[in-house]
């Protein structure tokens, strides 16, 4: 229609035309009615423009295709065509820089995806992978829009695909603020981080419905898969929160450390606390007794800038710490055994949280420093049968392919293979330091004695005093302190208290470090 033949009431000048756009406009940024938003507020949970404004600087969002509609028909769609079809796209900042999110509107098609609402996911994280920006999506939805069919369902396909094209290029976070059932669940598994809020968000692939109809076993949609589930047994959310506020204040604190993307290193701050600060608390944390448990993360807070550090899966896999902090301003990944839990041995989960960690720092140029007292693998026919070799084998690769700086630090005990796969210098540690309190071994004394002197004590008119005299013997010759560094597998041994000092000399040394992996497409690690 032209000008001339438009229908009274329209607007026939420019001025008339931005105001029916703004009109347009408010009714896309008001969303579909109060009554749902109103709804909405009554299970707890935010809407998708206020999760927006809580992530994102303060009028730093810009929004793309908010006049999206839907062209489907059919089931009574066509009567229904909403604008954004029920999510939010766009880019804002995040402490400055740049920041690519979506967020489902749950309040409209319950967040369900259709083909509209993929194409718009699908944009903004090509927007995200080409301008080379994190990538942050704010989960709300139902699942696959059912009306849609087909269609829908390839819409899910694209957004995996984009997952994994953009996997270690940009940082990709998922945010869990409703439920996420079926396939829709594969794309915050294939990210490099999950938060979830209590009570009300769940990830499963098949409901408590179907689970009941096929086993029988009756279960609610937060024992099935909550935050807690997924934050303490499953291990699929990296972070669980009470409420959303919360957890998008942790989102926010996460990007302040890692980089733009992979090409970046991660900003540094200017630090407060002073570098060469000494800890002589140190020297009272660890017990020289290799049988008494302490926390290590009062070693790691006694470390890092200030007593900060981000925790990453810190409920799940408790025998292995793994967590984001900074040294001297710059940003270091830190895995640590936890001898408060199992005494800090590895087993299969443990080895699982660090191998995807080490592999997320390698990814983002995020140095390593491992600190290590660890008295072997986890033995029992579980773990065996388990594939606890075929699962220690995926940290073994991880460090062995990480081209970051890496330092370890041997604080008591390094057994056998566990004490190799925890980025010692054979496997290419860049440093290795060890603390006067370090016992390096191929097992711990005692079981090593048993081994080795078995026929003397078996012999011996006072065995068990023959076996204290071989292990006292063992010590003495192969586990003092000092052994590996005569041997060149450890760097230095150095006071605890000036761990601190030596960690930051050691990584600015390294701040230029260059390494080629092999020409290949890429490794085939052990699954």
């Amino acid at each position: 229609m032209t000008v001339l033949d438009e229908a009274p009431g329209e607007p026939t000048d420019a001025r008339g035309r931005v105001a029916e756009l703004h009109e347009i406009r408010a009714q896309a940024l008001a969303g579909p009615s109060e009554k749902a938003t109103e709804a909405q507020h009554a299970k707890g949970k935010l809407t998708s423009r206020e999760r927006i404004e809580l992530l994102l600087d303060p009028g730093s969002f810009n929004e793309v295709e908010q006049l999206r509609r839907h062209r489907a028909t059919g089931f009574g769609l066509e009567a229904k065509k909403p604008y954004t079809d029920g999510v939010v796209t766009g880019w804002g900042t995040v402490e400055g820089r740049t920041v690519f999110v979506y967020a489902h509107d749950f309040r409209i098609f319950g967040g369900a995806l259709g083909e509209a609402h993929a194409t718009k996911i699908h944009k903004i994280m090509d927007m995200a992978i080409a301008a080379g920006a994190p990538l942050v999506s704010l989960n709300d939805g139902a699942g696959a829009r059912i009306q849609e069919g087909v269609s829908a369902l390839a819409g899910y396909g694209g957004i995996f695909q984009r997952n994994t094209r953009a996997s270690g290029v940009i940082p990709q976070i998922s945010v869990m603020l409703g439920p996420c059932a079926g396939g829709a669940a594969y794309s915050p598994a294939l990210t490099d981080f999950v938060f979830m809020v209590r009570e009300t968000s769940q990830m499963f692939i098949t409901g408590p419905d179907v689970v009941k109809a096929v086993t029988g076993e009756e279960i609610t949609q937060n024992g099935l898969g909550g935050a807690d589930v997924h934050a303490e047994t499953s291990g699929v959310a990296h972070f669980a929160y009470d409420d959303e506020e919360t957890c998008i204040a942790e989102v926010r604190y996460l990007l302040s450390m890692l980089p733009q993307n992979n090409r970046e290193n991660p900003p540094r701050v200017e630090p407060s606390d002073p570098a060469d600060r000494r800890s002589e608390v140190l020297l009272d944390l660890v017990p020289a007794d290799g049988n008494r448990p302490y926390d290590m993360t009062k070693v790691i807070e006694e470390i890092v800038d200030d007593g900060d550090y981000l925790e990453v899966h810190e409920r799940w896999a408790r025998n292995i710490i793994c967590a984001l902090g900074r040294l001297d301003g710059q940003v270091v990944g830190i895995v640590a055994n936890q001898p408060q839990s199992l005494a800090g041995v590895l087993d299969i989960e443990a080895s699982e949280k660090a191998a995807r960690f080490v592999q997320m720092c390698d990814a983002f140029n995020i140095p390593i420093i491992t600190l290590l007292d660890v008295p072997g693998f986890l033995p029992g026919v579980d773990q065996e049968h388990g594939g606890i070799i075929r699962h220690g084998a995926k940290l073994l690769y991880a460090y062995c392919n990480a081209t970051v700086p890496r330092i370890s630090l041997i604080l008591r005990k390094a057994y056998g293979g566990a004490y190799i796969v925890m980025d010692s210098q054979s496997i290419g540690a860049d440093l290795t330091y060890a603390w006067p309190t370090n016992e390096i071994a191929v097992m711990g004394a005692e079981g090593a004695a048993n081994v080795i002197f078995r026929r003397q004590i078996a012999e011996a008119e006072d065995p068990e005093a023959m076996r204290v005299r071989m292990v006292k013997e063992y010590k003495a010759e192969l586990m003092h302190p000092y052994y590996a560094a005569e041997r060149g597998l450890v760097d230095d041994v150095i006071d605890p208290a000036d761990t601190r000092a030596v960690l930051i000399r050691s990584l600015a040394m390294l701040h230029t470090k260059h390494a080629d992996l092999p020409s290949r497409k890429h490794g085939n690690p052990p699954q």
